[in-house]
Order: structure tokens, then C-alpha cells, then sequence
């Protein structure tokens, strides 16, 4: 059934229960079994495959713990909509319900994490729950799971899978031609029109653009609609939210009108509360961030293409003007502010790190980020181009993704470069992965952004009111450990050797991982920002300070000076 579906790997690691499925694979002489060192990590990497090419990508999980660490990546794929089946085996059938060895509910377990689970019981039904799982991850874009008790996959089957025609892609929902008149409308009659997108743009990039060019209006994105609306656009304004950049905030909040475009996105302290229209192929997302006067379920190209004849090109562009002024501004001041003049300042500053890796990397390279700083980092200094791509674990939020991605997003396409953004936090975490990519060859390249902090949750306390606790770590020697398991490195302390080790690391031929002392003090400061959290922030320092932490509070200013 996997290669009838066009499966050509699978990601795991072996192990009792799913024994006579994985010696099925290596019988196949088709399937390539992927051996990595925990089974989340399988589970990023397939996720990272799925999405890059759109396909079906499938990992596998030993029965109890085997699951238990399947999970965490299989709900990361689930929630980021990347078509993955997951083969979850189980004890033995005639054990099931006995409190035996290792036993667990997977069915319980990953219902939440999937769009079907399903016990297969006996071989007869094997045919028609594969396909089933199949269609939903492809059909409905999410994570399936087929839980397949050992002595199920050590059974006879009833012989070839009968051959028939799965679904290939997701279904492209047209509007109502009634709603569409209504948006067309409201457009018409709005002074200042905003467009939000998100990833749900992803196949109606030009469309959008066309729109745009038709109302003078500027364009703010999601995060994971960085890559589709950014690059060659002439009405962007950055991002909204934490990890915010630009004039996205002020021409959302200014707009007569705003169009929500493909986008789910969830701070919905970032966005306006009156005068929103929404367009997502998913009914279930209408309304459910922030309040909207319309919503259109309905794929966003089919909408634009049927709201264009009916409205009436704006001649305006004063508002757009103002707010790329603006975004000009923003981004001089505050992004630019930390790449420039910066390579005499020690610890090394994390921005001028992604700034060189932006600028030394592939034209076409493939970026994984890890959650916590380095996904702001990835955000605001990574430029798109339309050949670039940028994975991460944007919706579950999950630490640890980046490396286990890249293993994905190297075997799914390797001729490109694959660069894996990781936070000494991350990378301690799924650590073993290093091994992974060492095993298969893969010229992944690592960029680790060693601060001894987990830098994100530091700056949570800090905008609490609390002094950071339990947040720092020792420092740890990366490269040591990598270049014990055959990576070629480099470890960088002062900014002036940065350029040269940056380079030499993205053009290894192999495995190879740069391991960059940065600074824990570098601060994600958002393109707006509330009283409360400007608040809780001079309350945290003042505690520091209270406990004698005089310097250390100079020390966080002094490195933060420029945004101020």
C-alpha cells in the first residue's frame, strides 16, 4: 500500500513490536528504511519531507515508549498540515487490555495528533484502513496513524493490495458568488485596505500580489508566510506578533479594512478587533482569532480571481506609501542596528550570526529553525527569495525540531544545501540526531547559537516581573561533541573569526556544525509593544538590581542599547 502511494522511505528506529514490518522493508527492495536515534526525530523528519514536497511522508514507532516518543513529532506535523502517516505498533493483540509490558492506548494517545487512528486487528482490514489513512493526511493535510499490534504485522496477508487510483492533493473549495459580491463591496467601499496573509497563500502568491497592485495596499505576513509574500514584493511591511518586524503592526491597526488571507495566525493581541474580513480553506478558522464582519471558506486563489472583475482599482496609494516609509524606518533603525558595527562585540551578538549565514548561505538552501530565539533570529534576518525555504515548528512550538528536520529535508532533496538554526538548548535535546546525520552521510550543516540560556523563556520571566530562574546552563563545548562523531567544526568565540568559520562550514563537503558563543542577553523586542510587558520588564530588572545584580542588569542594557 506505501509504494502504491509513492512511498519511498520510512523513518524509525526498529525494534520488537514493528519487527516484522521493518524486515517487510527491507524485503521490499523498494522502501528505504531511515534509521535515526529517537522516534520524535523520525517524526520531525518526515513532517520536514511532507512539507517540502507536498507528498505523503511516513515514520514508525515501536511499541509504549516507542509511541510515547512518536507522538511529540507526529503532533508538530499534524498542527504544521504535513500529509504524514504514522505506523504505531502495539503489543500483541491477545495482551491488549491486561496492563502488559509496555502497554498504552494509542489510539487515545494519538487521537488529538491525527486526522484518523485506527487499530487494525486483523489482516483483512489492512487494505482499507491504509487507504483511509492515506486519503485523510493527503486529502484533509495533517497526520494519520495506523496502530498495528506486532502479532497483526507478523501475519499472513491476503496477497497483493488490490490496485487502486488515492488521492493525490488537498480540495480547493470555490466561493459562494454571493459572499464574494458582499467582500466586493466592502473593498469598494473602504478608504485603506491592509492584506494579512499567512501559509494558506502558499499556491496563490500572484494572485495576492495582483490584488495588492489593484488596491494600493500594503502586505503583512505570518511567519510561515515569509517565504510565499515577502521576496520581490513592492507592498510589504513585515511581520506582526512577537517575533515582529516592520509596519505590519500600524498598517493592520490603521486599515478601513483588512483582508485575512490564508492565515490562522494566534496572538490575537496583534491583531485589529473591528473591520476584518476573512478568507481560509478551513471554516472551522473564520472568526476564531479575532472578530471578523465576513468570512469566506474557500481556497484564497479561487477568491481573489473571482473578486477581481468586481472591484474598482484604488488610485490612492498614500496609505501604502505611508506605511513602507515606515517599514523603512523600522527596519533601519531596529534590524539593522544589530548586523552593523557589530564584529568587535563580544559575546557575539546572535542577529550578526543570522545575518552572515543569510548572506553566505545557498541561494536555494533549505533553513531549519529551532523554537525559542533562534525562530526570531530566522524570522527577521532570513531573506526569501522564492527558491529558499524555511521549516520549523511554528504552530506546535516544539524544541528540539531543527536538527531532526534538516535529516528530513536533506534526504528528501539532496542536492540542496540544508542548514539547521539550533539553540544549545534544542540541540541538547535530540543531540543523538548528530549521530543520525553522520550514519546517512548527510551534508547538513549546523549552526548552533551556544548562549548556555534558554534565551526565550529567560525574556518570558523577565516581562512576567521575574528575575530569570533555572533558565542558564554550563557552557558546553559543541563542537568538541560533534567532531567526536566525525562532523567536521568549527567553534567561534570572537566576531572577527565569525565570517571566515561561517564559510567554511556551509561549503564542507559532509557533515559539519559551527558552534557560536552568543551572548544570553540579546532581547526579542517586538514591533509593538504593551504597557504590561513594558512593565513587567522594569519590574524584573528592579529585582535584579535589589539583589545585587547591579551589573548584571548594565550588562543587559549595554547589549540591548541600540534597539532602545
Amino acid at each position: 500500500m506505501l509504494v502504491q502511494a509513492g512511498v519511498t522511505r520510512v523513518y524509525g528506529l526498529v525494534g520488537d513490536s514493528l519487527n516484522a514490518f521493518s524486515d517487510a522493508v527491507r524485503r521490499s527492495g523498494t522502501l528505504e528504511w531511515v534509521h535515526v536515534h529517537h522516534e520524535e526525530g523520525a517524526a520531525f523528519a518526515a513532517s520536514a519531507e511532507a512539507q517540502l514536497t507536498g507528498r505523503l511522508a511516513v515514520c514508525a514507532g515501536s511499541c509504549g515508549p516507542g509511541n510515547t516518543h512518536l507522538l511529540q513529532g507526529v503532533m508538530d506535523a499534524h498542527r504544521s498540515g504535513a500529509p504524514v502517516l504514522a505506523l504505531a505498533s502495539h503489543i500483541t493483540s491477545t495482551q491488549i487490555g491486561t496492563s502488559f509490558f509496555q502497554e498504552t492506548k494509542p489510539e487515545v494517545l494519538f487521537a488529538q495528533a491525527s486526522h484518523y487512528c485506527e487499530l487494525v486487528s486483523q489482516p483483512a482490514q489492512l487494505a482499507r484502513t491504509a487507504r483511509a489513512a492515506i486519503q485523510n493526511a493527503v486529502g484533509k493535510g495533517g497526520a494519520a496513524v495506523l496502530v498495528l499490534p506486532g502479532d497483526v504485522l507478523g501475519a499472513d496477508s491476503a496477497g497483493s493490495p488490490p490496485a487502486s487510483a488515492l488521492v493525490a492533493s488537498r480540495p480547493k473549495p470555490v466561493p459562494d458568488e454571493a459572499a464574494v459580491a458582499e467582500l466586493a463591496e466592502r473593498i469598494n467601499a473602504a478608504g485603506k485596505v491592509t492584506i494579512f496573509g499567512g501559509i494558506g497563500c502558499a499556491e496563490s502568491r500572484q494572485e495576492v500580489l495582483q490584488l495588492a497592485a489593484w488596491l494600493e495596499a500594503p502586505v503583512g505576513h505570518t511567519l510561515r508566510g515569509k517565504d510565499v509574500l515577502q521576496y520581490d514584493n513592492p507592498y510589504d511591511v513585515g511581520m506582526t506578533g512577537l517575533l515582529g518586524y516592520g509596519a505590519c503592526y500600524k498598517a493592520l491597526h490603521e486599515a478601513d479594512l483588512v483582508l485575512l488571507l490564508g492565515t490562522d495566525f494566534p496572538y490575537n493581541d496583534f491583531l485589529p478587533t473591528r473591520h476584518n474580513v476573512q478568507v481560509d480553506i478551513d471554516p472551522a478558522r473564520l472568526g476564531r482569532r479575532a472578530p471578523i464582519s465576513q468570512g469566506i471558506a474557500a481556497d484564497v486563489g479561487h477568491t481573489i480571481r473571482a473578486l477581481l472583475p468586481l472591484l474598482r482599482e484604488k488610485k490612492d496609494r498614500s496609505f501604502l506609501d505611508e506605511m513602507l516609509r515606515e517599514h523603512e524606518h523600522a527596519i533601519g533603525t531596529g534590524l539593522e542596528a544589530y548586523t552593523h558595527d557589530v564584529d568587535h562585540l563580544v559575546p557575539i551578538h546572535p542577529e550578526y550570526v543570522a545575518a552572515l549565514v543569510d548572506e553566505l548561505a545557498d541561494d536555494d538552501a533549505i533553513f531549519t529553525a529551532d523554537t525559542g530565539m533562534c525562530c526570531t533570529w530566522a524570522a527577521r534576518y532570513l531573506t526569501p527569495n522564492g527558491r529558499r525555504r524555511l521549516l520549523g515548528s511554528f504552530v506546535h512550538g516544539s524544541m528540539a525540531n531543527a536538527l531532526p528536520m534538516a535529516v528530513g529535508a536533506q534526504i528528501a532533496q539532496p542536492g540542496r544545501q540544508v542548514v539547521s538554526l539550533s539553540g544549545d538548548g534544542g540541540l541538547a535535546m535530540l543531540m543523538g540526531e548528530l549521530l543520525t546525520v553522520k550514519t546517512h552521510r548527510l551534508p547538513v550543516k549546523v549552526v548552533v547559537f551556544n548562549n548556555s540560556s534558554l534565551a526565550m523563556v529567560r525574556l518570558e520571566m523577565m516581562v512576567a516581573g521575574d528575575p530569570p530562574f533555572e533558565t542558564d546552563h554550563d557552557m558546553v563545548d559543541y563542537a568538541a561533541i560533534a567532531a567526536g562523531a566525525g562532523f567536521f567544526t568549527r567553534r567561534v568565540t570572537e566576531p572577527a573569526d565569525l565570517r571566515e568559520a561561517v564559510g567554511q562550514v556551509l561549503a564542507h563537503d559532509g557533515p559539519a556544525l559551527l558552534d557560536v558563543v552568543t551572548t544570553a542577553d540579546a532581547l526579542e523586542v517586538p514591533s509593538h509593544l504593551t504597557l504590561e510587558e513594558a512593565r513587567g520588564f522594569a519590574l524584573s530588572m528592579g529585582k535584579i538590581v535589589l539583589k545585587g545584580g547591579v551589573s548584571e542588569a548594565w550588562k543587559l542594557a549595554r547589549t540591548n542599547l541600540r534597539n532602545l
